[in-house]
């Protein structure tokens, strides 16, 4: 007979890092897009432009995140990654507005979800590489255990 694995336990500290992250991170995005909508149905491409513009600064600022921090410091990555940028960045937004322009032309989204996953996955690439470059810059990292 076997035994299921045990259930993953959630640090409840760790837990209330990304909800107070995710708290500023959505604050973030409201305070960027709810300026541009228009609270009507007509056919604006500014929020679909802004969320984009959203998504491509998150993907950059967490490929960052994760390569200065890598696995150390939990509590931080978290915060900034987990709370903050998953919070500032918006899947959902992105696939509803990308419907609603499609309706419009559906080129135009095509073009939008291209930008958003292909820019999106080069962005956090380059940021990956750039937070290595600059957390080996800070000097020898802290062993796992040694960290937060």
């Amino acid at each position: 007979m076997t035994t299921a694995p045990p259930a993953p336990r959630v640090d409840p500290r760790i837990l209330g890092w990304v909800v107070l992250g995710g708290a500023l991170g959505t604050a973030v995005r409201a305070a960027l897009v709810f300026p541009w909508q228009t609270g009507t149905d007509d056919a604006t491409l500014a929020v679909p432009l802004v969320t984009l513009v959203v998504n491509l600064v998150g993907a950059f600022a967490l490929g960052l995140v994760v390569g200065v921090l890598g696995p150390r410091h939990p509590s931080a990555r978290a915060f900034l990654g987990t709370g903050v940028l998953g919070g500032f960045t918006t899947y959902s937004a992105f696939a509803v507005q990308t419907v609603t322009v499609s309706s419009w032309s559906l080129w135009l989204s095509v073009g939008l979800a291209l930008a958003s996953v292909a820019v999106g996955f080069a962005l956090a690439g380059v940021g990956v590489r750039s937070g290595r470059l600059l957390g080996a810059r800070r000097g020898k990292a802290d062993e796992p255990e040694e960290a937060e």
